[in-house]
């Protein structure tokens, strides 16, 4: 799942999630060219983003932009979206920091008006548009999955109830995951959504080994504790796993002969 940053700004202790993980010269892939190339060099992998950050983009653009990710790799996006937290980054592309949440809300519902109809009408504060032709449609029925990149407080539980697939938590700990879990569970309830729908996806903390490199055995045994909280699908972040590019096949090769085994 590739992250997103338009830019980064001097302030990066503003970061509500502890301290923030790259340098400021840290190059950053705008995600979804990034996975627009990663789909015409593979057939089966999930492409996802981990998270965008939504809408710094147009609500039209961003319909647009996703559903043709969508049909070119024959359905395998996962939009995973987020609310932000840069100030800077929201000033300088035009779009109010205040009031992020619910133009977020607007953004996407405005997207999945987009997917679902041609032509489409939409009207909320922040957005408004009708007799619009979007096309083409995304491959995937119903649209593309959406997953939030979020904490599961405040509004975010209905947030995700009303428009999402699935939740990415902050925390990998198991019993933060179980207790967000159970509010967004409730929040699906509430709508008339069976909570079992909830697709849970969590970024697995790398165990070391003595030498400084990942232990996977070790790693990979604490999984089922997440599985036990409430996950679905765990992910593996590579800078958190490798030292270099040098250790990127390696990696990927010694967890697939670990999936295909059972362990």
């Amino acid at each position: 799942a590739l992250p997103d940053h338009l830019a980064i700004g001097p302030r990066t202790d503003r970061y509500p999630y502890g301290r923030f993980p790259l340098p400021p010269d840290e190059p950053w892939l705008e995600p979804l060219t990034a996975l627009a190339t990663i789909a015409g060099a593979t057939r089966r992998i999930r492409l996802a983003t981990g998270v965008l950050i939504a809408t710094l983009r147009p609500a039209l653009l961003l319909a647009k932009t996703a559903a043709t990710l969508d049909v070119l790799s024959a359905g395998r996006l996962d939009l995973g979206v987020g609310l932000g937290w840069q100030r800077e980054e929201f000033e300088a592309g035009g779009v109010p920091f205040e009031g992020r949440g619910a133009r977020l809300d607007d953004t996407l519902r405005a997207c999945r008006a987009l997917w679902r109809d041609a032509p489409a009408r939409f009207e909320s504060p922040t957005i408004r548009f009708e007799e619009l032709r979007c096309l083409p449609r995304p491959v995937q029925a119903g649209g593309i999955p959406i997953w939030f990149g979020v904490a599961a407080s405040g509004a975010n539980p209905a947030r995700i109830a009303e428009l999402g697939h699935g939740w990415m938590p902050m925390s990998a700990e198991p019993a933060q995951v179980a207790a967000g879990v159970a509010r967004i569970g409730q929040a699906f309830r509430n709508v008339g959504r069976d909570p079992a729908a909830l697709a849970v996806r969590v970024s697995v903390p790398g165990a070391r080994s003595a030498s400084g490199g990942v232990d996977l055995d070790r790693t990979l045994a604490e999984l089922p504790k997440l599985a036990q909280a409430g996950a679905s699908h765990a992910g593996f972040p590579l800078a958190r796993f490798v030292r270099g590019p040098e250790e990127v096949q390696g990696f990927l090769e010694r967890l697939g002969k670990l999936a295909q085994t059972g362990r």
